[in-house]
């Protein structure tokens, strides 16, 4: 336990998380474990995510995927931000498996493939509509190109607007996605794992899921977008990350005191203020404006702005908190607290990004129970 802030993570609620999307979609699921498992820890949540019936594991960078294989994780590991001029030798030696997305990247692959002396097992990606990653205009000259050295064992693209079902561009990437697959077959290109669905398409979109979905913010059991899809109880997601943090100080102030850098807040009453012990070293916003803290069953809204490794909360006079305190930054809602959304929302982002950023000064601790 920490004595200033911890990142509880509540692996029952993954594995539900998990269990519930493989049933519904049944078919294979890539459980997408980058950025730190989107700051939730990569191996242990890649563990349990196996261990609820994942059979997949995608990063974007070969150095998790290392990661993964230094802690003893043996299952299919996929890494799909491999840019030209990384240790190739060390993924094909670890049976790591690769996106391609550009001729470079490919034959750099391939010559790396004959001096280990082993075939390269490579997804190619493939761009139907993000504009973003993968195939297009070297797309004619991929179809021609020598394979020998590399075993194709997936083709994927990205929606680029699947949090918003419905979006004529998801048919449009669709039925794109499904001539390319066609191009591939034509010239005896047949891979066994094809994958677009990220965790919109696979919450809303069952045409899309081919042989392999790839979950991401759903298994955190986080909602693609609150606006188009609605919250993560909404969808029957259960959130997997509360962020808690300590009181370091609670103080008496009067009205109209200046509150922070800037001053660019006031007490609008006689008042009681926390100070909470993180800031944004920590991963807190420093624009976040309208979110919060849960002390004591109730909530207590940012006053000023947010500091390198703390922020000042507005408790209210008649708050019994004390300094030491553990208070709730955000959780799953069910005892009024902020969410990762409500934080998003005052930050003018998105949950991704909320619990992305919580930084390595937060220790993880990881439960398998209710809060």
């Amino acid at each position: 336990m920490s004595d200033r802030a911890e990142f509880l993570i509540d692996l029952s609620a993954l594995s539900t998380n998990v269990s519930r999307l493989k049933k519904e979609c049944a078919v294979d699921v890539l459980a997408v474990v980058k950025a730190d498992a989107y700051g939730h820890g990569l191996v242990r949540v890649a563990q349990a995510a196996l261990k609820a019936g994942a059979s997949y594991l995608g990063v974007a960078l070969l150095e998790e995927a290392l990661t993964l294989r230094e802690n003893a994780v043996e299952a299919p590991i996929l890494a799909w931000l491999v840019s030209p001029g990384s240790d190739f030798d060390s993924a094909i030696s670890n049976n790591i498996e690769l996106g391609v997305s550009s001729l470079k990247g490919l034959r750099e692959i391939s010559e790396s493939a004959k001096r280990v002396g082993k075939k390269a097992l490579i997804h190619i990606e493939v761009d139907t509509g993000m504009t973003r990653g993968g195939f297009l205009d070297e797309w004619k000259e991929l179809l021609t190109e020598d394979l020998s050295q590399v075993q194709v064992i997936g083709v994927f693209s990205h929606f680029a607007r699947a949090d918003e079902p419905g979006e004529k561009q998801n048919t449009d990437q669709l039925q794109k996605f499904k001539q390319m697959v066609g191009e591939l077959e034509k010239i005896g290109i047949n891979p066994p794992i094809k994958h677009l669905s990220n965790s919109a398409a696979t919450l809303k979109d069952k045409d899309s899921y081919f042989s392999m979905v790839r979950v991401g913010i759903a298994m955190y059991g986080l909602t693609p977008d609150v606006i188009h899809m609605g919250t993560s109880k909404d969808l029957g997601l259960r959130p997997v990350g509360q962020l808690r943090a300590k009181l370091h100080l609670v103080k008496e102030v009067s009205k109209g005191s200046p509150v922070g850098y800037g001053a660019s807040a006031h007490t609008t009453s006689d008042t009681k203020l926390g100070v909470v012990a993180m800031g944004y070293a920590d991963g807190i916003p420093r624009i976040a404006q309208g979110a919060g803290v849960l002390v004591k069953g109730k909530r207590a809204p940012i006053i000023g702005r947010v500091s390198m490794d703390q922020f000042v909360v507005d408790l209210g006079s008649d708050s019994t908190a004390k300094s030491g305190d553990w208070v709730i930054v955000f959780g799953d809602g069910s005892h009024g607290e902020y969410t990762a959304d409500d934080w998003g929302s005052a930050s003018s982002s998105i949950n991704y990004e909320i619990v992305t950023r919580i930084g390595p000064r937060v220790p993880r601790i990881y439960q398998s129970h209710e809060y």
